[in-house]
């Protein structure tokens, strides 16, 4: 009895997960104007905000190992930008899976323009995935295409 029980549990939380209910994530909108409010959060500590799409496929590869190094290094911030034009139900289900349920994320709200990545940096083109490096001065360096998370360590380790 207890065995059957314990299959029907597990089958409802099978099909609540499959419907898109097993877990409430929190993705703030991200609008055009907010990137002041993102360097302030900074709080003049190191920084990476990481700009990602859902249809990227090296974003797709990379994602499971920010969440990796987010569980290893746990003191290390890092912002989450997902700037597909895709349901939040897909840009959950792929936090999910990369472990990036309970990491600082944002959903671009509107277009993808030349207006928002000017905001964000004049010099960027909109190719994701890109990362952004601001140390506790508010110095920014870019990473363009998949980071290297052993010199992303190091900076974060250095800018302490």
């Amino acid at each position: 009895m207890k065995t059957c029980r314990l299959l029907g549990v597990f089958i409802l939380c099978a099909l609540c997960f499959s419907m898109g209910y097993a877990q409430n994530i929190d993705i703030k909108p991200y609008r055009q104007g907010d990137w002041a409010a993102v360097l302030q959060s900074a709080d003049g500590k190191p920084m990476a905000v990481h700009i990602w799409g859902v249809t990227c496929a090296p974003c797709m590869k990379e994602m499971p190992q920010w969440g990796k190094f987010l569980e290893k290094n746990k003191k290390d911030r890092a912002i989450f930008l997902q700037v597909d034009d895709v349901s939040l139900g897909m840009m959950s289900k792929m936090l999910m899976k990369a472990h990036l349920d309970h990491a600082d994320n944002y959903y671009l709200v509107g277009s993808f323009d030349e207006r928002l990545r000017y905001e964000i940096d004049p010099k960027w083109h909109g190719e994701t995935p890109i990362t952004i490096l601001i140390d506790a001065d508010g110095k920014k360096s870019i990473e363009t295409g998949p980071i290297n998370f052993i010199e992303l360590a190091r900076w974060f380790s250095e800018g302490s």
